[in-house]
């Protein structure tokens, strides 16, 4: 059973914990330029006065305390965390002796202006960085009203660093609202995409009841005045056809346009659909394998195997498990209960259901079986499972994230379409499961083939 690898070190970090990292390094760093290393005649920086005495320690505690503090809240206030550090920025320059906040002191404000930047809206973040300049400018204007040395050039160079920092921070804020944005898309055009394939089928069932529909009028018509039996057992066939095409047309029709309802609503409320998300568990897609599939068989033959009809349906999963066994994975069907009559739509949706996630198997999972279970046991809907168990001994496991996780995407929506359940994940023992249970018209699961 594999397990989940753990994040680096250095991604387990939280914010605050760099921003604390940044104080305390400035504080060492703040040290040594106070004292005299090997090889130097002097110290870089004379100590102050202050530092020297039990109140300049103290303060530099309180400075340290109020830096904790804001560290602590980076992640849930930043506005407030921010603070905190520029208050403790100002406050250890007292017993330093300095004309200027020192660099050092500001690094744990430029990993929070970074912070800012990357997780915050604009409006906020620029705040951020001008109150961190208008702190710098103010600790200069407040040596200068005194008449007190300044230091012009090193104030600057802090505030350089500052706006370095925020400028990287908005970068990788809009690196990542950028993804955001692809992924979604990508997601979108992904359901279009299967919306489309199921418009298709759909007309390919309409195109073949109808035409069932033109073939037994016509003999209805031949027949009605000399096998009035023949002919209404035509009109009865008619009937049949009509209706379970219409109920067909009606379930799609009415679950697109509550899909559409929703995501109008949701593009309203400005909440979008969910990108990131979408497809990233399912079978073999997050599973393993190469990329290509074994035994040479190219992935197109395997998603349209030869030898299927034009709209197939279950009964057509044998030929599935038999081209599929060609490509090197041996698929057991199992039917549990009394199979039944399902409509063309359902029929067909949930051979593609099937044929997908055996596809996903062939080319991610590198198993070399998998096993396709039909329930028919409950009397008002259907039930498909596709699983494996992992990969086989001789066959790599491809990389997490290596599949697109689109087809997952499609089947999830093609479930939803028709008011079912989906459910994909890894099984407890290895390898992955895929689910769908597909709710039958009222009456359909009465009648057995």
């Amino acid at each position: 059973m594999s397990a989940t690898p753990s994040a680096p070190f250095l991604k387990r970090v939280t914010p605050g914990g760099w921003a604390a990292l940044a104080w305390l390094a400035g504080l060492l760093f703040t040290g040594l330029l106070r004292l005299r290393l090997p090889g130097q005649d002097e110290a870089d920086v004379l100590p102050g006065v202050i530092l020297l005495r039990w109140d300049g320690v103290t303060t530099l505690l309180v400075a340290t305390a109020l830096a904790l503090r804001g560290c602590a809240l980076l992640t849930r206030r930043p506005a407030a965390a921010l603070r905190c550090l520029l208050v403790a920025a100002v406050v250890a320059c007292t017993p330093l002796g300095v004309n200027a906040i020192p660099f050092a002191q500001y690094l744990a404000v430029d990993v929070a202006l970074y912070v800012i930047a990357v997780a915050r809206p604009p409006r906020e973040a620029v705040q951020a960085l001008l109150l961190a300049l208008g702190v710098l400018a103010g600790y200069v204007t407040f040596r200068l009203l005194r008449d007190w040395n300044v230091g012009t050039t090193t104030e600057l160079a802090v505030a350089l660093t500052a706006v370095v920092a925020w400028l990287l921070g908005r970068s990788e804020h809009q690196s990542r609202t950028y993804a955001e944005s692809s992924r979604a898309q990508a997601a979108a055009q992904a359901v279009t995409a299967e919306r489309l394939r199921i418009a298709r089928e759909m007309h390919d069932t309409v195109a073949h009841s109808i035409g069932i529909v033109a073939l037994q009028a016509g003999a209805a018509r031949r027949v009605i005045d000399t096998q009035p039996e023949g002919a209404r057992q035509a009109l009865a066939e008619i009937e049949t056809a009509s209706r379970e095409t219409l109920a067909g047309l009606r379930r799609m029709l009415g679950a697109l346009r509550t899909a559409d309802r929703t995501d109008a609503a949701a593009t309203t409320d400005g909440t979008g659909i969910d990108g990131p998300g979408i497809g990233t568990d399912g079978a073999g897609t997050d599973g393993a394998g190469t990329d290509g599939t074994p035994a040479g068989i190219p992935a197109d033959r395997l998603a349209q195997p030869s030898g299927l009809p034009e709209a197939p349906g279950l009964s057509a999963l044998d030929r599935l498990a038999e081209v599929t066994g060609a490509a090197g994975v041996r698929v057991t069907v199992r039917r549990v209960g009394a199979p039944c009559s399902l409509p063309p739509d359902i029929d067909l949706s949930a051979f593609r259901l099937v044929q997908e996630s055996v596809t996903n198997v062939v080319r991610h999972s590198g198993a070399d079986t998998c096993t396709v279970t039909v329930d028919h046991r409950d009397p008002v809907a259907v039930a498909v499972t596709v699983e494996d168990r992992g990969p086989a001994a001789g066959r790599e496991r491809e990389r997490p994230g290596g599949g697109s996780g689109y087809g997952l995407a499609g089947m999830r929506e093609r479930v939803a379409l028709l008011h079912g359940e989906f459910a994909a994940g890894p099984r407890p023992g290895g390898g992955f499961r895929v689910t769908a249970r597909l709710p039958l018209p009222t009456g359909t699961g009465a009648t057995t083939r």
